[in-house]
């Protein structure tokens, strides 16, 4: 266990501060893209960066290689990140590198409110996604047969906990589910309510849920907008992961949309009268990958 107690977190060593937390927390902007406007950015993987109308910036799920060594998911490390905030919503590996962010908060598995300047968190505890005999590989009941681990409600270990995020900002709500189950008890979908934009995990292999399963979560968030997450970047994830892209699923939506960049900018009154939009991210990230495979080579 001594080796364990020897790791953690390195924010002492990091040369940013408080500055930019001040001015906020004393109602001034830092950058941001204005009233009624809010900017996500996506970093492969289940994370995003949410910049808020005064500019404030929360980081969620930012990922890393498996910890235990002998095969990859990432064909590199994260980047290297300046946020306000940052985020996760589960203990896996895939979901939980707040360590390597340069960040002033951080917020790991957060259950209960976070409010600061203009955005405030809700994190509600509930369960990860036990049973995937619906995915082409069925992981779960792999990882049920080959390790000691418990997964299942409601005696899992901590690695099978989930907080499904609801961030409000500039009037919308914006939920990150994160590898949520898709049957929160009935109090969990009275206390999220109605979402604007939903960040579902959706890939081809049905990793997480099930093309059923996310028609029957949309139809209880009744999202103006879904983002897929969760899915193979063809030079971001590693082969071994076993995901793949969320082409299938868009391509059976009526209404479906690709951006063309890694960061778009959201006006609220545009999101809000939008009708079930598929919205995704495809292959497009708010880094250099190429940049990030040279740091890693080297």
């Amino acid at each position: 266990m001594s080796g364990r107690n020897n790791e953690g977190l390195w924010s002492w060593q990091q040369s940013e501060n408080n500055n930019r937390m001040i001015a906020a927390q004393n109602g001034k902007t830092v950058n941001g893209p204005g009233e009624k406007h809010i900017r996500l950015a996506y970093f492969g993987s289940s994370c995003f960066r949410l910049t808020t109308p005064s500019g404030l910036t929360l980081m969620i799920d930012p990922w890393r290689n498996p910890p235990w060594g002998g095969w990859d998911w990432y064909l590199y490390n994260f980047p290297v990140c300046e946020v306000d905030v940052g985020l996760s919503t589960h203990a896996h590996f895939d979901h939980d590198n707040l360590h390597s962010l340069h960040s002033s908060v951080l917020l790991d598995r957060l259950i209960g409110r976070f409010e600061f300047a203009d955005v405030v968190v809700n994190g509600f505890a509930d369960k990860h996604v036990s049973d995937s005999t619906h995915n082409k590989y069925d992981w779960a009941g792999l990882t049920q047969k080959l390790t000691p681990m418990e997964t299942k409600p409601p005696n899992n270990w901590r690695s099978f906990d989930n907080s499904i995020l609801v961030i409000e900002t500039a009037g919308l709500r914006i939920l990150h589910w994160g590898d949520n189950r898709p049957n929160p008890p009935r109090e969990i979908w009275d206390a999220i309510g109605k979402i604007d934009i939903a960040l579902l995990p959706i890939d081809g292999s049905e990793h997480v849920l099930s093309y059923q399963q996310i028609d029957a979560i949309r139809s209880k968030l009744m999202p103006h907008i879904t983002i897929p997450h969760h899915y193979f970047v063809w030079n971001i994830t590693h082969r071994a992961s076993c995901l793949l892209p969320p082409d299938a699923w868009m391509e059976n939506q009526r209404n479906a949309k690709f951006t063309e960049k890694g960061e778009v900018t959201f006006q609220v009154d545009e999101v809000k009268s939008e009708k079930d939009l598929a919205l995704c991210f495809g292959n497009e990230v708010a880094f250099i990958p190429e940049d990030e495979l040279k740091n890693w080579s080297e």
